[in-house]
């Protein structure tokens, strides 16, 4: 996995099932965009919430939406290595290219690592068994899920599972850096936290990032010109964007809330419906994100919502 990958906001309608409409809206933006391919099922999808058939839903809307045109990434949650097996054989039926573990989120708590180390081992292996040519990555993510592998532990996985391809991280870059450094060469590192460190990030010797939709094109912009040598044009296109970057990535529940809504309002279309969220929008909230989706334009054959002409 190389380059930006928006991974997809889960949208509801008005009834507060999943909006078909706006689900796959996000992908033909994605397509138009140029992206090198799609995520679903993060924790931008606010997976924790979906049901499993919600999930399944999810896996083959975007393979329709894709049609084979671009790659997809699928993560697997679930709290059991079955769990996250049977997700994985509705992810490679709908002919996924990379596949991601998520570390399970347990009522009880959080795993210890080499708990967390042993279920990893588990579902990769039983992945080898009826999807061994699919590349494989974890999602490092104990900022936002409270549990995490260390590098000496992903090393070690990674030399009993040949399957384990890459690292998802959700890191500041120092961290990352130290991984990409002691994971060994060959082995791809992601990082995500929204665009956060983006440049640094790819300085560090990440190979892309999984963003959610709201500013991807722009970063999607920003890596090329970066690896273009482009440095001090990528510098300025990044601080144009770093401000709503911000705003978006306080927590994860101001992302589905607020990012969400200058994502839809890009695209020219609104947020009808949001689910569980511990954070409710504000008037000022909403305020701030209308203007950073103002300042940064609507999307490529898009208005923005409502129309500001």
């Amino acid at each position: 996995m190389n380059g930006i990958w928006p991974i997809l906001y889960a949208y509801f309608d008005a009834a507060g099932e999943l909006d078909r409409e706006s689900m796959r809206l996000q992908t033909q933006l994605a397509l138009r965009a140029g992206a090198p391919g799609i995520a679903i099922l993060g924790l931008a999808t606010e997976v924790n919430k979906l049901s499993i058939e919600e999930k399944h839903k999810v896996i083959h809307w975007a393979a329709q939406d894709l049609g084979g045109t671009a790659p997809m990434a699928v993560t697997l949650s679930g709290v059991t290595a079955a769990e996250q097996l049977e997700l994985a054989r509705v992810a490679v039926d709908a002919q996924a290219s990379y596949l991601i573990l998520q570390p399970p989120v347990r009522p009880a708590g959080t795993m210890a690592e080499p708990e967390l180390e042993a279920f990893f081992a588990q579902v990769l292996d039983g992945l080898s068994t009826f999807a061994p040519a699919i590349p494989v990555g974890i999602q490092n993510a104990p900022e936002f899920l409270g549990v995490g592998l260390n590098a000496v532990a992903l090393a070690r996985l990674r030399a009993q599972c040949p399957n384990l391809r890459f690292m998802k991280g959700e890191a500041p870059v120092v961290i990352i850096e130290r991984t990409v450094h002691q994971v060994g060469h060959g082995f791809p590192v992601l990082n995500g936290r929204g665009g956060m460190e983006l440049l640094d990030n790819l300085r560090a010797g990440c190979t892309g990032m999984i963003v959610a939709p709201d500013c991807a094109l722009e970063q999607q912009q920003i890596a090329k010109l970066y690896a273009a040598g482009a440095i001090e044009e990528a510098e300025a296109q990044y601080a144009r964007i770093l401000p709503t970057i911000v705003f978006v990535m306080q927590s994860l529940e101001t992302l589905v809330v607020y990012g969400k809504r200058i994502a839809a309002w890009r695209s020219g279309m609104d947020v009808q419906h949001d689910r569980r969220c511990a954070l409710s929008p504000t008037t000022f909230g909403l305020s701030a994100a209308r203007r950073f989706a103002e300042q940064l334009g609507a999307l490529p054959g898009c208005s923005i919502y409502p129309s500001t002409s």
